[in-house]
């Protein structure tokens, strides 16, 4: 749950495309949230829902690092993913 106000994609259309176009971009194992909101949203995701555009943006950017075609596999992304999070302290 966030702190600040969200948007619900029920409620706001460019919020649901926005969340609808970057979640198509994730591979399969991605699809679901892991601790989704009561609206099915990750909370991290329904944060940036007052600007659906940087919305969009920041997570297809997610999307297309995560992406199959890509050389690495994905026990190869969690690692990097731990690293770069334990270098900058952070918990998420």
């Amino acid at each position: 749950m966030t702190w600040i106000r969200t948007v619900s994609p029920q409620d706001d259309k460019c919020v649901r495309d926005a969340m609808d176009s970057q979640r198509a971009l994730y591979p399969q194992e991605y699809a679901t949230p892991v601790h989704p909101s009561g609206d099915g949203a990750a909370p991290i995701v329904a944060s940036h829902s007052l600007i659906p555009q940087a919305l969009y943006h920041a997570f297809s950017t997610f999307g297309a690092l995560m992406s199959p075609e890509l050389p690495l596999t994905r026990r190869q992304h969690e690692m990097i993913t731990t690293v770069v999070s334990v270098t900058n302290r952070c918990k998420y």
